[in-house]
């Protein structure tokens, strides 16, 4: 707590030399580490994350205009200003106020609220940004609780973490609901299960003896900025449709692999046989997925696609449904594996991460040669295992390292992937570091930071 103590009275100090005044209160939301899970939260699926240290604060100042206005600590990102009243969020363009705009408007609009008063906020976050560890869904989060705080309104943990999910996709990513869901559940001490339909987490503790260790790859990914990470949103939905169809569903009202699952009521096992059954390797072209549904290509992209898949001339429904399932079984058994701890734990989870990560790579195909470089040397230094986390494309990879190796594996890495390169490392803690399972969003008083 020191160091945010100190981060407070900074933010404050910048808001009074901003605005001219002092905040009335400040708001914490932190970014996240996936542990294991990648790409099937928005398929319906459990995943298994952590709460990092890293996280955005907002200073915010009720004001009596409606006037919203957003500055940020990095000179990077332009102040912005717009009526609290006329919210415009522009999906072609993942400026970071937009993220802010989610937030708010997604409150605004849960409690159907107009003629709402403005405020003043000043943003400083400490995750890297496009690095897989959440930063626009921590800003997301921390603005919808800046927004429930002014006015004075209520609701619970999985409620806002349920609004900011859905108004995330105003900036056009069509995810799942982790990235949210953590960084309002999460619980200083523990990684959770988070379970979706109804929302909920179950307390998973991590095995005492290794450290995760979160590297940063240095190639950037704005998932709201390319088409990737809805593509295979939209992969999957195909996938779960063709699979109700062939199992004799009612294949239009099927939207997530979870569905189809639950609506056959058979095991992960049994589904990754029906995959291999009823869809082929070879790439789906949009005429081949119409007439396996009986659509034209135009209800294909109108009412199945999102906005910007709808020129996507090959979709691999075979590969995604294959990572997606068995995925989601290895979640289940890392939790069991931590619940039982044996005396193998932690080479046993190493084995999932690494299984993970060659799934995310060679079927979900969201890797990229730097992050493969990167899991190869932890794992050469010691990593019992290492994935990818995040969207992929680029951002962060995961490591499970035994404790007593902890401090060779971080030399031996900082040295064979960031100093045997050109990599631009503006900060070398922020770069590669270990981390533990930290607390969710929290609202703090003015008068608490003095």
């Amino acid at each position: 707590m020191p160091v945010l103590f100190d981060r407070l009275l900074k933010l404050k100090e910048m808001f009074n030399s901003k605005f001219g005044s002092i905040p009335k209160f400040y708001v914490r939301a932190p970014g996240r580490v996936n542990i294991i899970g990648e790409h099937i939260d928005y398929c319906g699926y459990s995943v298994l994350p952590m709460a990092v240290e890293q996280d955005m604060l907002i200073a915010v100042e009720p004001v009596k205009t409606q006037t919203l206005q957003l500055a940020n600590t990095n000179p990077l990102y332009p102040d912005f200003s717009t009526s609290a009243n006329n919210i415009q969020i522009d999906k072609t363009k993942p400026l970071w106020h937009n993220y802010f705009l989610c937030g708010f408007k997604g409150i605004q609009e849960h409690f159907g609220l107009s003629n709402l008063s403005g405020m003043n906020c000043l943003v400083d976050g400490n995750i890297p940004p496009s690095s897989g560890l959440s930063s626009s869904s921590a800003l997301v989060c921390c603005a919808g609780l800046v927004t429930l705080t002014v006015l004075g309104m209520n609701l619970s943990k999985v409620e806002l973490a349920e609004i900011c999910a859905k108004s995330e996709r105003y900036i056009g990513t069509e995810g799942g609901g982790m990235d949210q869901s953590i960084s309002f559940l999460a619980e200083e001490g523990t990684a959770k299960l988070i379970e979706f339909s109804p929302l909920r987490a179950t307390d998973v503790k991590l095995p005492s003896g290794a450290v995760f260790v979160i590297a940063n790859s240095c190639v950037e990914m704005n998932k709201a900025a390319t088409s990737h990470f809805n593509i295979r949103v939209m992969e999957c939905r195909l996938a779960a449709k063709l699979l109700a169809k062939y199992r004799g569903l009612q294949w239009d009202k099927v939207l997530r692999l979870e569905e189809v699952q639950a609506k056959l009521g058979v095991s992960l096992e049994e589904m990754l046989w029906i995959t291999e059954d009823a869809l082929h390797p070879e790439p789906y072209s949009p005429e081949e997925v119409c007439r396996c549904l009986g659509i034209s290509l135009q209800e294909l992209r109108t009412q199945i696609l999102s906005p910007n898949t709808q020129d996507v001339l090959i979709f691999k429904l075979y590969q995604r449904a294959k990572h997606v399932y068995s995925e989601a079984t290895r979640v289940l058994r890392f939790k069991k594996i931590c619940e039982e701890a044996p005396d193998n734990t932690v080479q046993l989870l190493g084995e999932l991460m690494n299984q993970s990560h060659t799934s995310c790579r060679d079927l979900c195909e969201c890797s990229c040669p730097e992050l493969d470089q990167l899991v190869d040397i932890c794992r050469k230094f010691g990593a019992q295992g290492s994935r990818l986390t995040g969207a992929g494309w680029g951002g962060c990879t995961v490591s499970l390292v035994p404790a007593d190796k902890l401090t060779s594996f971080l030399a031996n890495v900082h040295e064979a992937y960031y100093q045997r390169s050109d990599r631009n490392v503006t900060s070398e803690k922020q770069s590669l570091f270990a981390t533990k399972p930290g607390g969710g969003a929290l609202v703090f008083l003015e008068a608490q930071t003095m």
